[in-house]
């Protein structure tokens, strides 16, 4: 799964039992047990893979799983955090937003190219760490460069360019470098006081008594090029390789001013990208993109065909896209940019809410590739309550929290939250069912006054009860047309 060159990876994913991993999905996820059960059975048994000798571990393909159930009431979630969890690399897709070979639009192996990039970029961040503490080290010696004025010459005629060089520089002069807060200037040294001279400056960096001063330093300039541009229109194919067969045409560096912190932050990542292995670092993506990799394609049902909906016009494109996608989803080899991935052991898991097409009106053979099916919930009154209250990112929560920082507490009690869960739960059944996406709707509206009138409340506590919910939502409710549009 993830790369054994991580530490500490692989005692990880060998403590996550399918339980354990239905455990802490149950930190974020309400309810939905034979979905968390399935994906954490699907994770456990990418390890147990990792384990067989190679030549069984070879012919071992992950079980693909395809979660029924309506808006809202989990599927998302629960593949994202599967991924988290995991450390693995994570793409979200729409079924919808693609189309066969022949038509204008995104085509499916761009799902593999995505997974690609993410990959990369995981890995790229997770190198970047690693080699902070030496760039840091790095980046101290260059900004120690600028901030110190070059050795003064013996000849007069030098003491004038050396000046000059030290403006130029951006250097700050010796007489220049006494904190405000400080009695004490660093002295200037010559000759085999420069060593000393440049240890006093590090130890004034290091103890942040040079944060309000400003340097110049010269750091790459990556303008967007127009290849960047083009790139995330529909033009994959087109500019799949066209960075690397124009020459680089001479990557520029630009003067930028800024003060001390920020000039060691922008150095410490320039040195870090440099301590970077690019080669190593894409083949490991690559690796981890094909071991570890998982795929959630959502909407899966919009692209299945409909019964008695014929088999002209927009239906042939729908076959056409599952045509396409089988044989990405059954193993096949796609080139990206960092080189060829193949996605015979990346975990597909696709998600539909079924309400017209089911998932017999796929083709055969794509209803192949997604042996385990599973059927979430629509969410109950109680469920609803419990999303509220429950999960470590409890909207309940999450208000409390931004009302806070206004220092405006909200005492959120438990009749509000029945109140609110009734509502959710009424207006979903009144209009279109969009699960717990409902409760942001209904708070927001509860809460919008709150929201506006914070800063002028000062530090105070305000009692959010069921009378308030009623209070705030009454209006819209009676008004059924209104409560369309608003709710």
């Amino acid at each position: 799964m993830s790369s054994p060159s991580v530490p500490g990876s692989r005692a990880r994913l060998e403590s996550l039992t399918p339980r354990a991993i239905v455990e802490e999905l149950d930190r974020y996820i309400v309810g939905q047990k034979a979905a968390k059960r399935a994906v954490a059975v699907a994770l456990r048994n990418r390890w147990r893979r990792q384990q067989v000798e190679p030549p069984m571990r070879d012919e071992i393909t992950p079980k693909n799983i395809m979660l029924i159930g309506p808006t809202g009431v989990g599927k998302t979630e629960i593949a994202r955090r599967l991924a988290r969890l995991a450390g693995a690399p994570f793409v979200k897709v729409e079924a919808s937003k693609f189309t066969e070979v022949g038509y204008v639009g995104r085509d499916v192996d761009s799902m593999v190219r995505d997974l690609a990039e993410t990959a990369v970029q995981m890995l790229r961040e997770e190198e970047r760490e690693r080699a902070r503490p030496r760039a840091r080290e790095h980046a101290e010696e260059r900004l120690l460069d600028v901030l110190l004025p070059p050795a003064p010459r013996s000849r007069t005629s030098g003491s004038t360019s050396t000046s000059t060089s030290t403006a130029s520089s951006g250097a700050i002069p010796m007489s220049a470098i006494g904190d405000s807060t400080m009695n004490t200037t660093v002295p200037h040294m010559a000759g085999d006081g420069a060593g000393s001279t440049r240890e006093s400056f590090r130890r004034l960096l290091r103890e942040g008594k040079l944060q309000d001063r400003m340097v110049e330093i010269d750091t790459a300039d990556s303008p967007q090029s127009v290849i960047d541009v083009f790139s995330g229109t529909g033009m994959e194919e087109m500019v799949l390789n066209l960075k690397d067969m124009l020459p680089q045409m001479g990557r520029k560096t630009k003067r930028r001013r800024m003060s001390v912190p920020e000039a060691m932050e922008a150095l410490t990542e320039e040195e870090a990208a440099k301590l970077i292995d690019v080669d190593k670092l894409t083949k490991e993506a690559i690796r981890r993109a094909e071991e570890a990799g998982i795929i959630f394609i959502d909407e899966i049902d919009k692209v299945a065909g409909r019964e008695g909906g014929g088999h002209g016009g927009p239906d042939v494109s729908r076959e056409g896209v599952q045509r396409d996608l089988l044989p990405i989803v059954e193993g096949s080899t796609v080139s990206t940019k960092y080189g060829p991935l193949k996605t015979d052991h990346v975990l597909f898991i696709a998600a539909g809410a079924f309400h017209i097409a089911k998932p017999k009106d796929l083709i055969p053979e794509l209803q192949g590739r997604f042996p385990i099916r599973v059927e979430l919930e629509s969410l109950s009154d109680d469920d609803l309550v419990r999303i509220l209250t429950e999960p470590e990112n409890a909207l309940t929560k999450q208000y409390t929290a931004l009302l806070g920082t206004e220092k405006v507490t909200l005492d959120i009690q438990p009749e509000a939250v029945l109140e609110i869960a009734r509502i959710a739960a009424l207006v979903n059944s009144r209009m279109e069912n969009i699960g717990a996406r409902r409760l942001h709707t209904i708070m927001e509206r509860v809460l919008d006054d709150l929201a506006f009138e914070a800063p002028e409340l000062g530090q105070v506590t305000i009692p959010i009860t069921a009378a308030y919910v009623r209070e705030r939502l009454e209006g819209v409710l009676k008004d059924e047309d209104l409560s369309q549009y608003v709710l």
